[in-house]
């Protein structure tokens, strides 16, 4: 999928996304960012793929058992705007429910260049888990995503 983007390319660029982080394989997801693509997540910021799958393999090896969910908030030509939840647990057992807004910027050939993640952590019981491994068919283009 490439710029220009539609509201139906951009759903399946962000479902294509979501799909890819939830296989927690950071070199297959590092190959839909440019070689010089550049990153804010969190209070952290990353230059080129190298450094996106050193962040990535990070990530995971912290955020066990990581399931995601992804949702089309805004697009335009060259970009795209998500808000997206996950949830995970750490080495203690404790689990988590992240929270965030991302910004993508797209080359033409569709490949990410620019990647602005704003993300927040709420501890959870593990009963109150509602994200469990990647999206259903049922749901795949569906905005499900509750508010809290």
């Amino acid at each position: 999928m490439k710029p220009p983007f539609t509201e139906e390319s951009a759903r399946a660029k962000v479902q294509a996304a979501e799909d890819a982080w939830n296989t927690r394989d950071p070199e297959r997801v590092s190959l839909a960012y440019t070689e010089d693509t550049v990153w804010r997540n969190r209070s952290e910021f990353v230059t080129g793929r190298t450094e996106v799958v050193g962040l990535l393999t990070r990530k995971w090896e912290r955020e066990l058992d990581y399931a995601l969910r992804k949702e089309l908030w805004a697009y335009g030509d060259t970009r795209i705007a998500v808000r997206f939840q996950y949830e995970w647990h750490d080495a203690e057992g404790r689990w988590w429910r992240s929270h965030g807004n991302e910004q993508w910027e797209f080359d033409a050939s569709g490949l990410m260049r620019r990647r602005e993640a704003s993300i927040n952590d709420v501890p959870i019981r593990e009963d109150e888990r509602r994200i469990f491994g990647p999206r259903p068919e049922s749901e795949r283009g569906v905005d499900v995503l509750p508010v809290r």
